[in-house]
């Protein structure tokens, strides 16, 4: 598998290209204001489609059926408990220190008395998780989102988000995990484990939506949206990023989709 850091160093630079002729005014067609690279967008879309129907979502599902479930648990507790250090820090700078020291006493207390956070002791003791990134501190700071970018195999982004990647990246404890070795297997069963938990998920989008694209983009949107406002975001803030989204790019003459 490709290693997790050498994709994202690709996914940014694709990301500013794409960035790039957005401010061009030449990269698409598109009538939906927060998605000017459509095009370029379904193109990736369709590439990270095609990989995960012929390769990860296979693997997800043998993980799924044939690893037993404490084990399943498990692997998700021990990579969960990495993030929340990072959590902890993003929520500290977005100001807010109860929920930031609760992550980082979430951390300490699963990486000792959790065995290295296999066991979620934390919650069990009452200390709520989050999950917060950089590219959420960004949005709170009062950076837009910018264009919805569709990063190859990283999947649905924005240009905000996708320019907090390094800083994601670089505060992965377990990029740091030697020997490398160890480290790639790590990040192989991470992505396995993470897929394996959305493949009810996927169904149900499979079955539902007419436009998967469409579906897709409009639940990212929302949802960033909502994690920057902690589920109550104002109107006036919807309206404002709404705006910078638009002034990206001209709008095309036509209303037809090409």
């Amino acid at each position: 598998m490709t290693h997790v850091s050498r994709t994202a160093r690709r996914a940014s630079a694709l990301a500013a290209v794409a960035a790039m002729l957005a401010l061009t005014g030449c990269a698409s067609t598109a009538t939906n204001p927060q998605d000017p690279l459509e095009g370029y967008n379904r193109a990736v879309f369709s590439l990270n489609d095609a990989v995960d129907r012929t390769v990860l979502k296979p693997t997800a599902t043998v993980y799924k059926d044939y690893t037993p479930g404490p084990v399943q648990t498990g692997v998700n507790n021990f990579f969960g408990n990495l993030s929340d250090a990072w959590s902890g820090v993003n929520n500290l700078l977005q100001g807010k220190g109860q929920a930031g020291m609760g992550d980082l006493t979430r951390f300490a207390f699963n990486s000792t008395f959790g065995l290295l956070g296999v066991l979620d002791i934390a919650s069990e003791a009452g200390i709520p998780k989050h999950n917060e990134d950089f590219g959420q501190t960004l949005g709170v700071w009062g950076v837009p989102s910018g264009p919805y970018l569709m990063l190859p195999l990283l999947g649905p982004s924005t240009v905000r988000d996708t320019a907090a990647l390094p800083a994601d990246i670089g505060a992965d404890i377990w990029k740091y995990k030697q020997p490398d070795n160890w480290r790639n297997i790590g990040n192989a069963v991470r992505v396995v484990d993470k897929r394996a938990t959305l493949l009810d998920a996927t169904s149900l989008l499979e079955d539902a939506a007419l436009d998967r694209y469409d579906f897709i983009r409009d639940g990212y949107m929302q949802r960033r949206q909502s994690q920057v406002y902690d589920g109550n975001p104002p109107q006036a803030a919807e309206d404002k990023d709404a705006d910078a989204n638009s002034q990206v790019v001209p709008q095309p003459v036509s209303s037809e989709k090409q």
